[in-house]
């Protein structure tokens, strides 16, 4: 099947900095500040928004890589913003470069590849592994 989606196609998506999402509690670091895989997982999100509703039904998408840079910390309290745009397709494969603020301004910017597939296949193939 062969899927189109809409170049500069964008979402956002927001999230508060709260002690559930920070270095601390993923125990990726010791500061109470907003933790680099919540940033990680806040812009997978909006390349998600951003892509996934232009597929069929039945097709969704799975990241393949991320390459981000956590350029400045959140401490709690503050809210995080990341903005998703699909920037290239490569037949199934959708880059999106992504940029994330809280209110003082700019903290991380990413690009990110994912892959579209169709669901029902994928999710049986990887609970076939559960029957080995």
């Amino acid at each position: 099947m062969d899927f189109t989606l809409t170049l500069q196609s964008s979402a956002e998506t927001t999230e508060k900095v709260t002690e559930q999402n920070t270095a601390i509690r993923y125990a990726s670091g010791t500061a109470p500040v907003y933790a680099t895989p919540a940033l990680v997982g806040l812009m997978e999100h909006a390349a998600v928004l951003a892509g996934d509703p232009q597929l069929p039904e039945g097709y969704s998408t799975v990241g393949i890589s991320m390459n981000v840079k956590h350029l400045s910390a959140t401490p709690i309290g503050l809210t995080v913003r990341a903005k998703a745009v699909l920037t290239e397709q490569d037949r199934r494969k959708l880059t999106f470069t992504i940029q994330a603020w809280d209110d003082a301004g700019l903290v991380g910017e990413a690009v990110h590849e994912r892959f579209i597939i169709e669901s029902a296949p994928f999710v049986a193939k990887a609970e076939s592994k559960l029957k080995k």
